[in-house]
C-alpha cells in the first residue's frame, strides 16, 4: 500500500474518496441521530441508558463539526495540498491511518458513556493533529504565505475541540460551546479564504467556455483583503471574549463586504449551471448570518443560536455539498456537470438553513416541528449526495481528464 497513489485502489488513490464518502454517510447517520433524540425528547420519553456522556445538544455541534465538517476539510486537504506544492499525494496506508483516526474519534464519541473520558478525549483529539502534521509535510515544499494560512487555521481547530473536552473531563468550565462557536467561525473563515480563489475563478472560466468575455468575475485587492480580514476580526472577537458591541460591529462590517465580494462574482451568469451557483448561494449565508449574528450581538433582534445555524447549515453545509460535488468530477476525469437530484440537493440545503434560521422565529410554537423538518432537508440532501456519489467516489476514474 506504499507505492505510487496511482497504483491503490480508487478508493484510496486520492484523500477526497474516502473522507467525502464517509461525510456524506455522517451527514446523514448524526443527523438522523439527532432527530431521533428530538422525537423522544418532544414525546416525553426517556433514554434508560443513553450512549453519549455530554448533553445531546453539544454533541450534535461537536460531530457536525469535527465530524462531518473535519471529514470534508481532510478531504479537501488532502487533495488541495499536493495540487499546490506538487507533493507526493497521501494515499495507500498513510491515508487509511487518517480515515481510521477519523473514524475512531467518532466511535468514542457515540459511546461516550462506557468510556473513560480521557480516553475519549484522547482518541478523538488525534484526528486534526495529525491531519496538520501531514499538511505541513506537504506545505513545506513550496511554503507559499497564503497557504500557510490553513495550518494557522487546523491549529485553532485543535485548540477548539480541546476547549470542548477540556470542559467534558473537568480540566476547564463552560468552555465546551465556547469550542463549538470558535470551531464554526474558523470554519467560516475557512471558505471565505477558499471561496475567493475558488468562486471567482470557476465562474469566469465557465463564462470564457460559454463564450462570455465581457463583464467577467472581477476580484478586487481591497476588497478581498477586507472580507478576509473582517471575518478574521470577528473570529478573533470571540477568542478574546470582547464586549458584544465589538463583536457585532466586526460582524456587520464583515458581513456588508462579503456580500460586496460576492455581489463582483457575476452570479446572474452561471443561473443554468448548478455546479456553480451552488457556490455562489453557500456564500450568499455568509453575509446572511453573520448580519444575523451581529443582530443577536448587538441588540437581541435575532436568535443568537439561529444566526449560528444560519452559518452551519447554510454556509458550512451548503459550501461543503458544492465541493463535494464538484472536485470528484474532476479530479476523475468527468464533466463539470451535475445531475438533477444534486442540483436539488443544493435547494435542500439552503431551505433547511432558512427553515432553521428563521423558522422559530416566525413559528415560536412549533419548535420542535421546524427543527425536525429542517434535519430532515439536511437528511435527505445529503442521501441524494452518497446515492449519487458512492460509484464514483469508489470506482476508477475516467480516461478523459477534465481540468477540476
Amino acid at each position: 500500500m506504499n507505492s505510487s497513489p496511482d497504483d491503490q485502489i480508487p478508493l484510496l488513490s486520492f484523500g477526497f474518496r474516502p473522507f467525502f464518502l464517509l461525510a456524506g454517510f455522517y451527514a446523514v447517520v448524526a443527523m438522523l441521530a439527532w432527530v431521533t433524540w428530538l422525537i423522544l425528547h418532544s414525546v416525553n420519553a426517556v433514554v434508560l441508558q443513553p450512549t453519549i456522556a455530554v448533553p445531546a445538544h453539544l454533541w450534535h455541534g461537536h460531530e457536525m463539526l469535527f465530524g462531518f465538517a473535519g471529514a470534508v476539510i481532510s478531504g479537501f486537504m488532502l487533495t488541495a495540498v499536493p495540487a499546490w506544492t506538487g507533493a507526493r499525494r497521501v494515499a495507500g496506508l498513510p491515508l487509511v491511518m487518517l480515515v481510521v483516526v477519523w473514524m475512531a474519534g467518532r466511535v468514542v464519541m457515540w459511546f461516550s458513556a462506557f468510556l473513560p473520558t480521557l480516553l475519549v478525549a484522547a482518541v478523538d483529539l488525534a484526528h486534526l493533529p495529525f491531519l496538520a502534521g501531514t499538511v505541513a509535510l506537504g506545505l513545506i515544499i513550496r511554503p507559499a504565505p497564503r497557504n500557510l494560512i490553513f495550518l494557522a487555521l487546523l491549529s485553532l481547530l485543535i485548540v477548539a475541540n480541546c476547549a470542548f473536552h477540556g470542559e467534558w473531563t473537568g480540566l476547564t468550565d463552560d468552555t465546551a460551546s465556547w469550542g463549538l462557536t470558535t470551531a464554526l467561525l474558523t470554519t467560516v473563515l475557512l471558505i471565505v479564504i477558499l471561496g475567493g480563489r475558488i468562486i471567482p475563478a470557476f465562474t469566469r472560466n465557465a463564462m470564457i467556455r460559454n463564450g462570455q468575455d465581457r463583464n467577467l468575475p472581477r476580484s478586487i485587492g481591497l476588497l478581498d483583503a477586507t472580507s478576509i480580514a473582517s471575518m478574521a476580526a470577528v473570529l478573533a472577537c470571540h477568542l478574546a471574549a470582547l464586549p458584544n458591541v465589538i463583536t457585532g460591529t466586526a460582524a456587520a462590517l464583515a458581513a456588508a463586504a462579503n456580500l460586496a465580494r460576492l455581489a463582483m462574482w457575476r452570479w446572474r451568469a452561471v443561473l443554468g449551471e448548478p455546479i456553480l451557483w451552488s457556490l455562489h448561494l453557500a456564500y450568499l449565508w455568509i453575509p446572511v448570518g453573520l448580519a444575523a449574528f451581529s443582530a443577536a450581538l448587538l441588540g437581541s433582534w435575532f436568535s443568537h443560536s439561529a444566526a449560528l445555524h444560519l452559518l452551519a447549515i447554510g454556509a458550512i453545509g451548503g459550501m461543503t455539498l458544492a465541493m463535494m460535488t464538484r472536485a470528484p468530477l474532476g479530479h476523475t476525469g468527468r464533466p463539470l456537470t451535475v445531475i438533477r437530484p444534486i442540483a436539488g440537493a443544493y435547494v435542500l440545503i439552503a431551505a433547511a438553513a432558512l427553515l432553521r434560521g428563521f423558522g422559530l422565529d416566525a413559528l415560536p410554537a412549533e419548535y420542535f416541528l421546524v427543527i425536525l423538518i429542517a434535519g430532515g432537508l439536511w437528511t435527505i440532501g445529503f442521501l441524494v449526495f452518497v446515492i449519487a456519489y458512492t460509484p464514483i467516489l469508489i470506482g476508477p476514474s475516467q480516461k478523459r481528464q477534465v481540468d477540476s
